[in-house]
């Protein structure tokens, strides 16, 4: 028998945007399926004056308090302000930066923000979301060898998200769309510089996945063959087909998460390297 959902007050206190506070906060409450946190985000939080704002807002709905500061004077306020309150508190970054300065022999620089700097890095990224952006779909396929990662699918199998989700971490990903009878572009074909790679799906995953999509499609959408279970089998096997006569990897997008269907990939990736 399923136990009733509960709910806590999650606030997150960070210096910067809070975006490694955030996923930290949710990879630990994604552990407890029968509790859910309501998240409270308190991101630049810079100075004795905005802390306490915050913790105005903690007193008036208490719960667990996870924090990135870099600051050490202001972590230690938040550490005394939570004990005050008899409030769970832990510095997401500071064990991690402990293991760090034991290792290299040399204390943190404690810079802000340090992971947003615009350095090269940083604009590989924005270089990697351009081109992927200007290659969703099948467009501009002449380039193909720029691309780092092509995605190749039929309808429904994720190439899109997962594109995005390659382009922020930096790597150039174009996808192409496989429709049933019409062969891949030659230039795909010829390319030699990409890890090209085939994303499949189940049936009962694609139909449900299309079905939803015609949930909002204008009225004059003809959706009939685009939800058959038959054609869908048609179609997922000459995408197999495809993948099988140029030797192109292929990964099920099933029962993954864009992130480890991302994750898969770049394995192959390193395994290709």
């Amino acid at each position: 028998m399923n136990k009733p959902q509960s709910f806590f007050h999650l606030h997150l206190i960070s210096d910067a945007t809070g975006e490694t506070l955030l996923a930290a906060g949710r990879a630990a409450a994604a552990q407890y399926k029968d509790a859910r946190a309501i998240e409270h985000m308190y991101p630049l939080v810079r100075n004795d004056k905005q802390l306490m704002k915050v913790f105005e807002d903690i007193e008036e709905e208490p719960g667990i308090i996870l924090y990135t500061v870099v600051d050490q004077q202001l972590a230690r306020s938040i550490d005394e302000r939570s004990a005050a309150m008899g409030l769970p508190c832990v510095s997401v970054l500071e064990p991690v930066l402990g293991v760090f300065q034991s290792y290299l022999g040399t204390p943190a620089g404690r810079r802000v923000g340090a992971q947003h700097v615009l350095d090269a890095d940083y604009f590989r990224r924005i270089d990697a979301l351009n081109f992927t952006m200007e290659h969703d779909d099948g467009q501009l396929p002449a380039n193909m060898d720029d691309a780092d990662i092509v995605l190749i699918g039929i309808s429904r199998t994720s190439k899109t998200p997962t594109s995005i989700y390659l382009a922020n971490r930096g790597i150039k990903t174009a996808n192409i769309p496989i429709v049933l009878g019409v062969p891949v572009p030659q230039v795909l074909v010829d390319a030699k510089a990409p890890l090209i790679v085939g994303l499949i799906a189940t049936i009962e995953r694609i139909s449900h996945v299309r079905q939803n999509r015609i949930l909002g499609a204008t009225t004059n959408y003809e959706s009939a063959d685009y939800v058959d279970r038959a054609t869908i089998t048609e179609e997922l096997a000459y995408a197999r087909q495809i993948c099988t006569r140029y030797g192109w990897p292929m990964i099920d997008v099933s029962r993954r998460s864009i992130e480890e269907t991302a994750a898969a990939i770049l394995a192959l990736r390193g395994k290709g390297r």
